[in-house]
């Protein structure tokens, strides 16, 4: 059975899966939101597939070593307390995770040439934090399920 989050997300067998999922769970997300911010959201995110179809994907596959390894600190930490709802352990630390999370992304945009890239980022980056709090538990149950097939 894998430990890591390395050994559960990166394994050249399972990748292909993970990144499927987690390109599923962005667009869930997405979906979900309501409201003004979301319909902000929505178009922001409907302007990034349509610059470059397949970015998601593409985005998370190449995001996911950095994403894990800004999560793998949360899961041992996870593991040493029993293991248990890995969702419900994220959202507990909600602050903490997202703000792992979103430094990877800010310095991923930060690098990015384009423009067009960077601009949308920057609209949707104020209610980032708030987003990927909410999709923590998403998350979280994503990783229980790679983890339970390690």
């Amino acid at each position: 059975m894998a430990d890591t989050l390395k050994e559960i997300l990166l394994d050249s067998s399972r990748r292909p899966a993970v990144v499927t999922d987690l390109e599923t769970l962005v667009d869930e997300e997405v979906s979900d939101k309501g409201g003004v911010s979301g319909a902000v959201i929505k178009t922001g995110f409907a302007a990034v597939k349509k610059i470059k179809p397949g970015i998601i994907g593409s985005a998370v596959d190449s995001l996911l070593d950095d994403f894990t390894a800004a999560l793998e600190p949360f899961y041992a930490d996870f593991k040493a307390q029993g293991g248990g709802d890995f969702g419900a352990y994220l959202s507990s630390r909600g602050d903490q995770a997202a703000d792992a999370l979103l430094s990877v992304t800010d310095a991923r945009a930060a690098k990015s040439s384009r423009d067009s890239i960077k601009k949308v980022y920057e609209k949707l980056r104020p209610n980032g934090k708030k987003n990927v709090e909410e999709a923590l538990p998403r998350l979280g149950k994503l990783i229980d399920k790679h983890a339970a097939a390690a």
